[in-house]
């Protein structure tokens, strides 16, 4: 992909490929001068970030009450819900946010992505609250924590291999989602995905363009997993163990 970024329209239908070529940086010229590239990232920052953070608000609590209260068959049905494919429910999502005003609008977007996240978060973040001890709970309610400072002081700091691994995965799936904001973005809130898209028309295929688009979107996350990737990975792999 970003080998093709470089090649012109001919050099990348060209067979057999070449791998020796004059590159050029036409193809992301034509991407910051044919689309608003910054706006959009902006908005695939604030929608993935939203919706990442109040992923993080709503399935933290609900896979520690799971973990500690709850029946594993209610953890099952969480990862039925995850497989569901977004298309299923699309449409009736469509006509509640087109009634309720949130077509084209970031507050619909960032709701519209915790299909993704919650489920996603929950589900990852069960197995790192089962193996807190339940001792050192006890040894906080017995110094006076309540049950919600237990869960912020005690268990929150204890899964912090699993935050960073479910926070980045989830991020992933919110950043590359396409079918949401092509149904319920406008031209004000479209995200990057929907860009590679804006390459393909009727009558002609950027693939230049597509390929030097789809390597500015992809270049984000793997910086910010390269970044973060000695906690990522020992959250991968202490979950592989508990798994």
């Amino acid at each position: 992909m970003a080998f093709n970024s470089f090649k012109t329209h001919e050099k990348i239908l060209e067979y057999p490929p070449a791998f020796v070529f004059q590159p050029t940086l036409g193809n992301f010229a034509n991407v910051f001068w044919q689309t608003p590239f910054f706006q959009y990232t902006w908005n695939s920052v604030l929608i993935s970030f939203g919706s990442v953070g109040v992923g993080m608000l709503l399935g933290l609590p609900a896979a520690y009450g799971i973990a500690r209260h709850g029946h594993r068959s209610l953890a099952l049905s969480i990862l039925v819900c995850r497989m569901i494919p977004g298309i299923s429910f699309l449409v009736p999502w469509f006509i509640v946010f087109r009634a309720l005003d949130l077509i084209d609008t970031y507050t619909g977007l960032v709701i519209a992505h915790l299909v993704i996240t919650v489920p996603l978060i929950t589900w990852i973040m069960i197995g790192f609250f089962e193996e807190v001890p339940l001792e050192l709970e006890e040894a906080g309610r017995i110094d006076g924590c309540s049950r919600l400072g237990v869960f912020l002081r005690i268990a929150l700091p204890l899964v912090r291999p699993g935050l960073v691994s479910a926070g980045i995965l989830s991020l992933i799936f919110a950043w590359n989602s396409f079918l949401f904001p092509l149904i319920l973005a406008g031209v004000r809130t479209k995200t990057l995905p929907v860009v590679v898209y804006s390459f393909m028309t009727f009558d002609y295929l950027d693939l230049g363009g597509i390929y030097a688009a789809s390597t500015l979107i992809t270049l984000p996350v793997v910086v910010m997993v390269l970044l973060v990737q000695r906690q990522f990975i020992r959250g991968l792999t202490i979950g592989g163990l508990k798994g």
